[in-house]
């Protein structure tokens, strides 16, 4: 392993970086590039290929990261959020400077097709971006005194040291859309990102100490999960963590933070409805249908997991999907063309298979697809089921995976019940040309965003996140800034 970056001889593609010193292969603290005694490989979805060995750092060097973000909070914290806000500016122009270099990286240990991964890598600089501006926007209140001779205010103060621990799906959106908040707030932060997709953290985490980031404000922790994130929940010096990720792990994450009375900014799982009404643009159903199942491999927790489809429509509208679903490339992420990359590894493999399995024997018909795909080991093909009944495992599970189950419904009430019978609520998707029919249902859904005839709805001023068991907080928007801060009273005497 090199001092500073991955050996470029080990993935072919690597030869294609126009900047080496992006592709990093040790952690990040305390300003200093930091080796573990022992190292983990990353390896291409694609082909099982070796992109590079990061460092595994250990519970003790998690430690001196917190020490690093502790050490650096007051001085972070008393900068004029003109000058937080300006390092953040410098930052975002990097990563977009930095694009192709950062979506190359993302293809190789993530998957995704390049379009998809060019597109993340505008999508995470979207945040930085924003909360550069929105640092000079944390203003002081003032309140009319309720008693004499005095004078009130309430101010947001930063929390502290966050911990921010990041999926592999979005490996540079996750981490920008958290650590860009945070860092406008004035906390300072110990990121984990996951150990399947390590290589986008540590560029952006060259990237910040190219854009001025002081030592231990900004560090990333690779490594074992449990060792790393455990020690970041036990540390009462970190006073808040943001996870990104299942609602199982959330709910472990939560117990071990109750002892320290944490901040949690959680955004789980979902198990999102479409749901199409017999009235809808039968091509634009399907380009949404499409869209909202199939981007980044179906491994989104935005992705339809369930298409309520309305009795007229239902077999026409399964014809065409099929049409078009049929159409779409599948193979490794550099390929032109590609749609479709492989999933992240063998377990998500073996759960979309064996829902997929589930739902046939328990009288699903299969429209198309329900097989690995000839491309490689980790590619699904994808799947179309219709007339799934109500107790197949898909239509209670998270897929992750291009599988799509189809289900017919015969009125708003059943189809609203329908869609609300999950312990879920994260996005919705509804489409119809009925104006009255929009208010209702947007109404009834029981889900933290809901999108109306369209899939794209995320973005840095919106506050994304779920209700029920898919997360608390929000991230994004003002609300992501001030879930890292506390509010200030004070109240001064006049007299």
């Amino acid at each position: 392993m090199s001092a500073h970056f991955a050996r470029p001889d080990i993935h072919p593609a690597l030869a294609r970086l126009a900047d080496r010193r992006l592709l990093r292969d040790f952690a990040y603290v305390g300003g200093r590039w930091t080796a573990g005694q022992e190292s983990f490989a990353v390896t291409d979805p694609a082909d099982g290929s070796t992109v590079g060995f990061v460092a595994s750092l250990s519970a003790e060097d998690t430690e001196r990261a917190i020490d690093a973000a502790a050490a650096a909070f007051a001085a972070w914290k008393a900068l004029l959020p003109q000058a937080r806000g300006a390092i953040l500016a410098r930052w975002n122009d990097l990563i977009l400077a930095a694009k192709e270099d950062l979506a190359l990286l993302m293809v190789l240990e993530q998957g995704k097709p390049l379009g998809e991964a060019r597109g993340e890598i505008d999508y995470a600089a979207s945040f930085v971006a924003f909360y550069a501006e929105e640092a000079k926007r944390v203003s002081v209140e003032s309140v009319a005194s309720h008693l004499p001779n005095a004078a009130m205010s309430v101010s947001r103060v930063p929390l502290g040291v966050v911990g921010l621990v990041t999926p592999w799906n979005f490996p540079a959106a996750m981490l920008t859309r958290k650590a860009a908040a945070a860092l406008a707030a004035g906390c300072t932060v110990v990121a984990h990102p996951s150990s399947e997709t390590p290589l986008s953290a540590l560029a952006l985490a060259e990237l910040a100490e190219r854009a001025g980031m002081p030592a231990g404000v900004f560090n990333v922790v690779t490594g074992d999960a449990a060792t790393i994130v455990g020690r970041l929940c036990a540390d009462a010096r970190v006073r808040a963590l943001s996870f990104t990720g299942s609602t199982e792990i959330g709910r472990l994450i939560a117990a071990q933070c109750a002892p320290t009375v944490k901040r949690l900014i959680l955004e789980l799982g979902g198990h999102a409805p479409l749901i199409i009404f017999a009235d809808a643009d039968l091509d634009r159903a399907i380009d949404i249908a499409v869209d909202a199942k199939f981007a980044t491999s179906g491994q989104d927790c935005l992705a339809a997991n369930r298409i309520f489809v309305e009795r007229p429509l239902h077999d026409r509208f399964v014809a065409a999907f099929a049409r078009k679903v049929a159409a779409l490339n599948v193979g490794p992420g550099l390929t032109d063309g590609s749609e479709i990359g492989p999933l992240m590894h063998a377990r998500a493999v073996a759960k979309v298979d064996a829902q997929v399995q589930d739902a046939v024997a328990k009288g699903a018909r299969l429209v198309m697809g329900g097989h690995r795909h000839a491309a490689g080991p980790l590619f699904y093909a994808p799947t179309i089921l219709a007339e799934v009944p109500a107790e197949a495992l898909i239509m209670h599970e998270e897929t992750f995976g291009p599988v799509a189950a189809v289900v017919a419904f015969d009125s708003e009430a059943e189809v609203i019940a329908r869609a609300n019978d999950t312990e879920y609520g994260l996005a919705a998707y509804l489409v119809t040309r009925d104006g009255a029919r929009i208010a209702r249902m947007s109404a009834a859904l029981d889900y933290g965003m809901v999108a109306v005839n369209r899939v794209k709805i995320t973005g840095a001023p919106v506050p994304f996140g779920g209700v029920k068991q898919s997360g608390l907080g929000r991230e994004g928007s003002r609300h992501g800034l001030e879930a890292f801060t506390d509010l200030k009273y004070v109240c001064l005497d006049l007299g």
